[in-house]
């Protein structure tokens, strides 16, 4: 993984993916003590930043691969990304999604055109599982973050804050990504060492799925005892990649960790000043820069909000709970 293959995705994907803004809110900063910027996602194609690494992977892909169609592993932000890109190139998708995931995921990935197949987590091994159905049907395995072309795609994000930034006369200042397997994180991270070094990239994770945090402490991958359960399903990964962690371990700072609440209230406040709906995995970064300031240098913080596919009832208990 290098700049050169993010440069390289940029150039296949510019014209299909979104140019997202960079944003500020005055009430942001005031109670963050701080300017921040956010980096909305959650506006990009399919509701996420998963679009970008998807349409990397399929267009990367050579003609006579990608006609044979494609197969995933998701919770949903990456079954969307990947469902769009094969509709986009007109080759069929299968994605492995768990049962219990948020609905709107589950229906969105269906209506870009992909096959859905459901697995229960607690039972069924969806490694064997798509291992079978790829082995059955000829399809090519497009994983969720631990794959370079996936990677180089998310890491147009980190060209685009780097842009950004420069624009706005910014040279320094720690960028918050959320973070599962580090897919986006170390993408972004990559970005920024070529063309930004002054902002570094920091994971963000929620309490009880730290374990970037935990293995950027210990300089070893360490693993979550559960990778279901929680709140923010679009960041809940057993362990970072085996190709992510050595990019962060090298690049990014330390990893913040913030609770389910953080991120509920991180949510009502994005509605409430940026007028964005946020999902809680990819509220965690702004969290982070709105509640857990003394873990930050510096007085500007760029977060991302990397999705915004949430379930309605998920964001109508964020909108109850308030902003606190």
């Amino acid at each position: 993984m290098n700049i050169d293959r993010i440069n390289a995705a940029h150039a296949r994907i510019s014209g299909a993916i979104r140019r997202t803004p960079l944003l500020s809110a005055p009430l942001l900063d005031e109670i963050a003590g701080r300017r921040v910027l956010v980096k909305p996602e959650c506006l990009q194609l399919t509701g996420s930043f998963k679009f970008r690494g998807g349409m990397s992977a399929v267009s990367a892909l050579p003609q006579e691969l990608r006609a044979r169609g494609v197969i995933a592993f998701s919770s949903g932000n990456h079954a969307q990304g990947v469902a769009l890109a094969a509709r986009r190139f007109g080759v069929p998708a299968v994605i492995i999604m768990p049962s219990d995931a948020p609905q709107m995921k589950i229906a969105n990935t269906r209506a870009y055109g992909a096959e859905v197949v459901l697995y229960d987590r607690g039972r069924e091994d969806r490694d064997e599982l798509g291992a079978r159905l790829s082995s059955e049907r000829g399809l090519i395995l497009i994983r969720p973050f631990d794959e370079p072309e996936v990677i180089a795609g998310q890491g147009t994000c980190g060209l685009e804050i780097a842009e950004q930034a420069a624009e706005l006369g910014i040279a320094e200042a720690e960028v918050l990504v959320c973070c599962g397997g580090g897919g986006l994180t170390s993408g972004i991270a990559l970005a920024l060492e070529a063309k930004a070094p002054g902002l570094r990239a920091r994971p963000v994770e929620p309490e009880g799925y730290d374990d970037t945090a935990r293995s950027l402490r210990s300089g070893t991958r360490e693993r979550n005892r559960s990778e279901a359960g929680g709140l923010c399903d679009a960041i809940l990964t057993p362990s970072p990649g085996q190709l992510t962690f050595p990019i962060m371990n090298r690049l990014c700072g330390p990893g913040l960790v913030v609770s389910e609440d953080d991120a509920l209230r991180a949510m009502a406040l994005t509605f409430a000043h940026l007028k964005l709906v946020a999902e809680p995995g990819g509220a965690v970064a702004l969290a982070a820069a709105l509640f857990h300031g003394t873990e930050l240098a510096g007085d500007t913080v760029i977060c991302t909000i990397s999705g915004g596919n949430v379930d309605p009832q998920v964001f109508a208990r964020a909108l109850e709970r308030g902003p606190g």
